[in-house]
């Protein structure tokens, strides 16, 4: 049997940004639609740390296709040589089970991710929004910004960090790609205080983002907090917004920027009002006014993943790229 091996780099090459908005507009309709086996995530809590292990399995009736991923997160390894996620995708045939392929699973957690809250922007931000502000300057602030980019037509970029110099660096490198107005902010409330849509991309357990900051209008993509104990935003900035998520699920057993508000009574289930899926099929609303605040809370899906990994496979077999070995 052969299996096909995509590195970090290939993945990186062949999966352009507005690729993938693309794909997670087909994965998260289709889920929405009924069409992917996608059980809770299994995770294995490192003692004494707060680093885990997750295997994140997924079937697709639509493209046919089994897969999992398989990503440790240290978080500590932010600001090292080393990327807080890393693991691989293992791609199965849905006909006959079959192994196809085993991808990096940081490269394509990094694009889908944020490619997810290009959709999610694109269906709830105002028309109109211009400026969004970016808190965090890890992996994900960079392809947020790209995802950003890809999905509106903003002109002004800020970008906020517990480190500075990590912060200008960012700009730094996505001013190569990008032709808009980058800006560096020292002051947090004010950088969300001047933002149409944020995007809370940190590694922090404990909030980084405050309700009594926001303005009216605006729309939130919180995802940098994966588990019930940690959490990006305050009670008042989840209470102020209408609330969606990727899969409720995973949000109502995951998602620690609901779990925390609902254990103290100032949230529920039944305040979410859609999956992002449910919007594209036409079975939900979205923004209603130019008024409302609006909150995606993305937790990642293994529907996102499958999907990025077949048509890299497909596309990959096309292009003749990648390492075929003999299984």
């Amino acid at each position: 049997m052969s299996l096909l091996i995509l590195n970090k780099r290939e993945v990186s090459q062949l999966l352009s940004m507005p690729k993938c908005i693309e794909l997670m507009e087909a994965a998260l309709a289709s889920l929405a639609r009924g069409e992917v086996v996608l059980p809770l995530r299994p995770v294995i809590r490192i003692p004494d740390t707060n680093n885990f292990f997750g295997v994140m399995p997924a079937y697709s009736g639509a493209l046919k296709a089994i897969g999992a991923k398989l990503i440790s997160v240290f978080p500590a390894n932010h600001g090292t040589a080393l990327a807080s996620h890393q693991g691989a995708v293992a791609l199965f045939d849905g006909s006959n089970g079959c192994l196809l392929s085993l991808m990096d699973a940081a490269s394509i957690t990094a694009i889908r991710t944020a490619a997810v809250s290009g959709v999610a922007t694109k269906l709830l931000a105002r028309k109109d929004a211009s400026t969004v502000t970016i808190l965090g300057s890890g992996v994900q602030a960079r392809t947020h910004i790209d995802a950003m980019l890809a999905a509106r037509p903003f002109q002004h970029v800020i970008v906020w960090s517990r480190d500075p110099k990590h912060a200008h660096a960012l700009v730094e490198s996505a001013s190569k790609d990008h032709q808009v107005a980058f800006e560096v902010a020292g002051d947090r409330a004010a950088a969300v205080g001047h933002a149409d849509v944020i995007c809370t991309v940190t590694a922090s357990r404990e909030p980084v983002l405050e309700g009594t900051w926001l303005r009216d209008g605006t729309h939130i993509n919180a995802v940098g907090a994966s588990v019930p104990t940690a959490r990006e935003l305050d009670t008042a900035a989840v209470t102020r917004s209408r609330v969606f998520v990727d899969c409720r699920e995973s949000a109502l057993n995951e998602a620690g920027e609901l779990i925390i508000p609902m254990k103290k009574g100032k949230f529920a289930a039944s305040d979410i009002v859609a999956e992002i899926g449910e919007l594209l099929t036409g079975a939900a609303k979205g923004r209603r006014s130019e008024h409302e605040i609006t909150l995606f809370k993305s937790l990642g899906v293994a529907v996102e993943d499958l999907a990025c990994a077949q048509w890299l496979y497909e596309r990959a077999r096309a292009d003749s790229v990648g390492t075929t070995v003999e299984f």
